[in-house]
């Protein structure tokens, strides 16, 4: 039996459908291999990729060679897709990924030295992606590396190059000069890779221009409804709605001080709600005097943030215990809450708690 007192996780599937379609209705014909690294952003990647896979997916992006087990094994042998794995080959990875029929993103020399031994040694071939660095000076074999294996056949042998890619750095702003200048080094990159196919978009790469997007896109966090310019978008829809019980409502006083550390006074009289949630949940301590909850068709400012509750103004508005507060939401943003906490998106998804009480709305 659930517990009253507990936070609640809705994740709905038919709004990650929902925003898939909006992300591929951009795409411009673009195949859409979406990203569920990191347990789908935290929301759980197994569900994920099934809806996903109901609405034509077949091809996604972990980060881990044991995510890429994990999700194998979640999709199971009726749903055979493509999974690359970012990190590439690590020492002794190569029996692994094969047993889980996984490809590898090769972001070195040594990388490609290692898939060319494997297939030797096994007679096998083995299907990678090609991870070239354009700019972001994070991962990825330089474009001088690629070009000289694309010219010498032999550095090759035994690898199919079924994807080659990069990553923009600053997609999320439009006007960057940056995001040309990574696109202009990709251009001869690509053409001597013209047998396989490309992709330098993630999420906000995919709203950049047609230029930009190739034949693979890549969505992240705009899948589970961030917005790709880092701010709402009214295209997409929440996907994590978390909400969480009020345990009691007080009445302060001018000069009243909230929760440790005296760092929030009432500056005038005022109603309060305690709620039976706090960073233990996902609810992050650093958004308290910026961020806003929903409660009663209005924002109620966060005033303070602990490990198992925290405290909204409730105005002149009634309230009794039990009543639900939105604290992530259609009515509380992704963007906003992560602005308020001075963060990105990502880390408040991934920030979600597995205490609160998760409940999947449109699962088969």
């Amino acid at each position: 039996m659930a517990d009253p007192s507990a936070a609640r996780l809705i994740i709905d599937l038919d709004a990650l459908a929902h925003n898939f379609a909006v992300l591929r209705a951009h795409a411009g014909g673009a195949a859409v291999a979406p990203v569920v690294k990191a347990d789908g952003y935290g929301l759980g990647a197994g569900p994920i990729a099934r809806r996903l896979w109901r609405e034509g997916v077949r091809a996604l992006f972990v980060a881990r060679l044991a995510e890429g087990e994990a999700l194998r094994a979640a999709l199971g042998k009726d749903r055979p897709a493509t999974i690359f794995v970012l990190d590439g080959l690590t020492a002794g990875s190569e029996p692994r990924l094969e047993a889980a029929g996984l490809t590898p993103v090769l972001a070195a020399l040594r990388q490609v030295s290692a898939a060319r031994a494997y297939a030797a040694a096994t007679g096998r071939p083995m299907a990678v992606a090609l991870h070239v660095d354009t700019g972001m000076n994070r991962q990825g074999l330089t474009v001088d590396e690629a070009r000289d294996l694309a010219q010498a056949a032999e550095d090759l042998r035994g690898v199919s190059v079924v994807l080659l890619m990069s990553h923009l750095g600053s997609a999320a702003d439009p006007t960057d000069p940056r995001n040309a200048e990574q696109l202009a080094r990709f251009a001869p990159v690509r053409a001597l890779y013209a047998d396989s196919p490309a992709s330098l978009s993630a999420s906000a790469g995919i709203f950049l221009g047609e230029g930009y997007r190739h034949e693979v896109v890549r969505p992240g966090v705009s899948l589970y409804g961030g917005g790709p310019l880092e701010r709402p978008d009214a295209r997409l829809r929440a996907v994590a709605t978390l909400t969480a019980p009020i345990l009691d409502t007080r009445d302060l006083r001018a000069g009243d001080r909230v929760g440790y550390g005296s760092t929030m006074i009432a500056d005038r009289p005022m109603r309060v709600a305690v709620v039976g949630a706090g960073y233990a949940d996902g609810v992050i301590r650093a958004s308290r005097g910026r961020g806003y909850a929903w409660f009663a068709g209005q924002r109620r400012a966060l005033l303070s943030v602990t490990m198992d509750m925290l405290v909204i103004e409730l105005g002149d508005v009634e309230a009794q215990p039990g009543d639900d507060v939105e604290l992530l939401g259609p009515n509380v943003h992704l963007d906003d809450l992560a602005a308020a906490a001075g963060t990105v998106a990502h880390e408040v998804l991934f920030r979600l708690s597995p205490r609160a009480v998760r409940t999947y709305k449109g699962e088969s």
